[in-house]
């Protein structure tokens, strides 16, 4: 059962099976957000994604990043990220069409930040996260 269902600009539907929600500077203790803090925590978001569901595509929604006017630090200037930090394991029918409907299924793990802890569902979802190309990253797998 999926915790709620997609639409994708494409017209193609996907289930959100799994969804981590997480604080973006949730475990920052001391420092400031900057380029540097951030690429890091993406990098990281992206190998546990990929330890969570080996075999299965993962893909970044570039997220978008604020500049604040404000003091710039010995790492550069601050640089923000969207509050929440989303990691999110979808599933939609096979991509190719000769595969038995019964047997196979479409799957992609989906890392994105957005300004509140929303479940997307429907067409209520992040613009990039519904104008993804699933076709081009998602994959077959048999069950």
């Amino acid at each position: 059962m999926a915790l709620s269902r997609v639409l994708l600009a494409s017209g193609r539907s996907v289930d959100l099976t799994e969804l981590r929600l997480s604080a973006t500077y949730g475990d920052v203790l001391e420092g400031y957000p900057c380029k540097l803090l951030n690429d890091l925590a993406i990098a990281g978001l992206l190998r546990s994604a990929e330890h969570v569901h080996p075999g299965v595509p993962v893909h970044l929604i570039p997220p978008p990043r604020e500049y604040p006017d404000q003091f710039a630090g010995g790492f550069g200037p601050v640089e923000v990220l969207p509050a929440v930090t989303c990691v999110g394991s979808f599933r939609s029918e096979a991509l190719d069409p000769g595969h038995d409907r019964a047997l196979y299924r479409s799957r992609l793990t989906v890392v994105w930040f957005q300004p509140t802890p929303h479940i997307p569902s429907g067409c209520d979802a992040e613009t990039a996260l519904l104008d993804m190309d699933w076709e081009q990253l998602a994959t077959d797998e048999e069950l």
